[in-house]
């Protein structure tokens, strides 16, 4: 997988080498076909690796256990539980992607973070690729609230992961690459989704879908005012993600706990 994104990076590259060949305005520069500065410098990919790590530890030493941290207050009160998701604490769709059940879990989620993150950053840029990976997370985390049991939880930040997988494949496709590698990883990935068990299938689709159509907006953007363009189409797919939680919010009203029922009420 890391191989086909620094193939998409590299291909980027090309385009922009025969790009400048030709007159471009002034302060135009090296750029990828998203429209970022060429630099190999990462500052995005690491420092969400150490916040995961970070909130990890926060929560093992909370709990007193490395393996049985979603015992946690901080888990409890961050875990994705539509329950309380309904009853006001929308918070949880994010939080919930910054939370890992035990060092496993965390370490599978960063070290894919790391393979898919370092590149897609390099290519999307540092703002376009925080900016993919938030709306992954919504995503991801507003699928799990529409489709999941009520009173289930959900935590990783593979639906954010899971987008940037998507972002891979669209960017294949943008550059006319090879996409078989691409595709046969998102399947294989999908398989193991649905065949091991306590894997959030809905938070890993939606992230997929949502990062897949966050990307093509992103490297499919006309030239001519393209950050217009850009900002104009992830904000609308935010505002549909938005719109997508206030209608399940009206279909759990009358079973979500609320207020101070929220503090009583437990996920199970």
């Amino acid at each position: 997988m890391g191989a086909q994104c620094i193939d998409c990076v590299q291909a980027g590259r090309r385009q922009d080498t025969v790009r400048r060949r030709q007159p471009q305005p002034a302060g135009y520069g090296s750029r990828t076909i998203a429209g970022a500065r060429v630099s190999d410098r990462l500052v995005v990919t690491p420092v969400l690796i150490a916040l995961n790590v970070l909130i990890y530890a926060i929560t093992a030493i909370e709990a007193q256990s490395p393996w049985n941290n979603q015992v946690s207050d901080l888990f409890g009160a961050w875990v994705l539980w539509p329950r309380a998701v309904a009853g006001g604490e929308w918070w949880r769709l994010v939080t919930s992607g910054f939370l890992h059940y035990g060092p496993v879990h965390l370490a599978i989620n960063m070290f894919s973070l790391w393979i898919i993150g370092r590149e897609m950053e390099v290519l999307l840029g540092k703002g376009r690729f925080v900016a993919l990976y938030a709306v992954s997370l919504l995503g991801g985390g507003t699928m799990v609230f529409l489709f999941s049991a009520e009173n289930g939880t959900t935590a990783g930040a593979s639906g954010a992961i899971y987008g940037l997988l998507g972002g891979v494949l669209v960017a294949v496709l943008r550059l006319k690459l090879n996409p078989v590698p691409a595709i046969g990883t998102i399947v294989l990935n999908l398989i193991i989704t649905v065949t091991l068990p306590n894997i959030s299938l809905f938070g890993h689709l939606g992230g997929l879908v949502v990062g897949a159509l966050g990307t093509a907006a992103l490297v499919y953007a006309p030239a001519k005012n393209r950050v217009t363009w850009q900002v104009s189409a992830l904000a609308l797919l935010t505002v549909a993600l938005v719109a997508l939680y206030f209608y399940r919010d009206a279909q759990l009203a009358s079973v979500a706990c609320s207020g101070s029922g929220a503090q009583m009420c437990s996920p199970s």
